[in-house]
Order: C-alpha cells, then sequence, then structure tokens
C-alpha cells in the first residue's frame, strides 16, 4: 500500500493525504456477507447522548467478519481484497472449498489468488489460523482470541501485529503492539502475519468536512467552555483551567492518569505493563 499526497489546489487539499487503495481490487462487497447497520448518532434509547461527537457520516454496510476461523480444515481461496468502511485495516473474501464465501482481516502479503487454512496441524504460513501451542516462538500474528472460543479479540488495526515470546505450561506469553506482555492459554486460536494496510496511521484528513464523513463531529476544548459545561471553563479571558491538573468534563483526572481497575480478573495474566 502507498499514500497519494495532493497538491495544494485548495485549503482542504493542503496537507492532504489518502491511500492509493493499490491493495484494493473491487469494490462492491459480497451482498450474502453484509446487513444494514443503523445509525444511533451516540444515543442511547432515550435519545440521549452517551458518546459525544458522533452523528452524520455516510451511509454504511456492514461487512460480516469471521473472526472465529472456525472452518477447520478446508482450504478457502483469496478471490479479493476490498475496503471495510467499520476498520482502518482492509478484508480479504475466501472462497472455501466448499462454495462458501467469508470475510477475513486482511494479512499483509496475500495475494489474489492465494489460499490459506484454519486447522491444528495449519503449516505455518501467513494468513493460516491455528492454535497458540502449535505457533513457534517469534512468530508475528493477529486476531488473537483472548480466552478459547471467544474469537479474536486482539491486534485487530491496520498494521499491528504481536509476537509470541515465551510458552510455559498452559499459557503462551505475547507481546502486543502496546509493548504490554500478557499471558493467554495456549488452546486459543490466531492468525499468523500482520494485518494490512500498515500506511493507515500515515494518512492526514486534511479538512474538517473529511471527518464528517466518517461521522465525527466537532470537539470543543473545555477552557473555552462555561464552569456549567466543563471543569476547565469559566474566567476572563483566555483563562488557565485553574486546576492543579487536567480533567475530565466530569472531573475525573486526565493525562497520564491510569484508568484500569485494580481488582481486574485478568490482571494476574499481565506480566509487564504497557508503557502509557
Amino acid at each position: 500500500m502507498g499514500i497519494h499526497f495532493y497538491k495544494p489546489y485548495t485549503p482542504g487539499t493542503r496537507n492532504r493525504s489518502s491511500s492509493d487503495f493499490r491493495e484494493i481490487t473491487t469494490s462492491k462487497p459480497e451482498p450474502t456477507l453484509v446487513s444494514p447497520w443503523p445509525k444511533a448518532a451516540g444515543r442511547n434509547n432515550r435519545g440521549v447522548i452517551t458518546s459525544r461527537h458522533r452523528g452524520g457520516g455516510h451511509k454504511r454496510l456492514y461487512r460480516h467478519i469471521d473472526f472465529r476461523r472456525d472452518k477447520f480444515g478446508t482450504y478457502g481461496k483469496i478471490v479479493s481484497i476490498e475496503y471495510d468502511p467499520y476498520r482502518n485495516g482492509h478484508i480479504a473474501l475466501l472462497n472455501y472449498q466448499d462454495g462458501q464465501k467469508r470475510y477475513i482481516l486482511y494479512p499483509r502479503g496475500l495475494q489474489v489468488g492465494n489460499t490459506v487454512v484454519s486447522a491444528i496441524d495449519a503449516p505455518v504460513a501467513i494468513g493460516n489460523a491455528l492454535p497458540l501451542s502449535r505457533m513457534p516462538l517469534g512468530a508475528e500474528i493477529h486476531n488473537i482470541e483472548s480466552f478459547p472460543g471467544s474469537g479474536g479479540q486482539l491486534v485487530r488495526s491496520a498494521g499491528t501485529a504481536a509476537q509470541l515470546v515465551a510458552k510455559e505450561g498452559n499459557l503462551v506469553a505475547i507481546r502486543l503492539p502496546s509493548k504490554e506482555v500478557r499471558l493467554i492459554p495456549n488452546v486459543c486460536w490466531a492468525t499468523l502475519g500482520q494485518v494490512g494496510n500498515v500506511d493507515a496511521m500515515n494518512i492526514t484528513l486534511g479538512k474538517a468536512g473529511r471527518r464528517r464523513w466518517l461521522g465525527q463531529r466537532p470537539k470543543v476544548r473545555g477552557v473555552v467552555m462555561n464552569p456549567v459545561d466543563h471543569p476547565h471553563g469559566g474566567g476572563e479571558g483566555r483563562a488557565p483551567i485553574g486546576r492543579p491538573h487536567p480533567v475530565s468534563p466530569w472531573g475525573r483526572p486526565a493525562l497520564g492518569q491510569r484508568t484500569r481497575k485494580p481488582n481486574k480478573q485478568s490482571n494476574k495474566y499481565i506480566i509487564r505493563r504497557r508503557s502509557n
């Protein structure tokens, strides 16, 4: 994948960049694997805003992704690589030997015509899914189950990959993209390789309207609000926040405060915490 840069013909194209979509092979999704996804605009069933800065955006169809990779022992052929509006990584359409079609996260390096398989004794090759106990040390993996049968929940963003660093008993140690090292049961499944579209993090939207196309509404700094709206608000002119440390709109410490619950059950599986 590459990045397409624009010349500053207009203010909106200055500093703007986008994907060149070189990996994409088709622009129309598989009709049997999509469904409408009604928008809630960040509101709950009473119409109250529960998630700020959401609303609008282009109409989208949800692509059903096979995160479980539970079609065991059957080879699937990659027939297309497609864009997914619900994630920053690309997806690949598999056509299995029995005629069934499924979407998977597109692993970097695969091409149309390659085959992948999900099996306990699957070859150690990019795109194949197998249990963590059958993977070699140092392997790059993604779409990792956090507990058996849950389906892939970890390492699904564009360009991400975790590394299998150790095996001990019924557990394996995984170094996540955040540099956190976590223990996971060795019967959990994962997919070999790195998620595609690695340059997604280097794209600059360039204008506010492009962010609105994605369904994201404007954000306003708390320091320019009134005291009734934000703890940072109020004061005469351009006043400071008036507190020793910045806080959220609800008074919680912001910018560096750890928010993970101290008594969370999975804390015992974390060997080394992430750096930030």
